[in-house]
C-alpha cells in the first residue's frame, strides 16, 4: 500500500524549478497558470521523463485545489 505522505523532493522541485522551455520558460514551476496546464493533459503534450511527471503532478494538485501543499515548502 502506498504513504499518502507526499514525496517531498517532488514538491521541492515544483517550487524550485524553472520551466526549462516554452512560452512560460523561466517561469517556476508551481506558478504555471492552470490553463497551461490543463491544455498539456488535453493534447497529451507533457515531456517525457520527470520534468513530464512533474507538470502531471502540478495539474493533479492545482486540479484538486492542494496548492497548499506547495505553499508549505516555500
Amino acid at each position: 500500500m502506498q504513504s499518502a505522505t507526499p514525496d517531498l523532493t517532488i514538491l521541492t522541485d515544483l517550487v524550485r524549478m524553472q520551466m526549462p522551455y516554452g512560452r512560460y520558460q523561466g517561469y517556476i514551476l508551481a506558478r504555471l497558470p492552470e490553463p497551461y496546464l490543463a491544455w498539456m493533459e488535453q493534447n497529451n503534450a507533457y515531456p517525457k521523463g520527470r520534468m513530464g511527471m512533474l507538470l502531471k503532478t502540478l495539474y493533479e494538485i492545482k486540479l484538486n485545489g492542494l496548492e497548499y501543499l506547495l505553499k508549505e515548502i516555500h
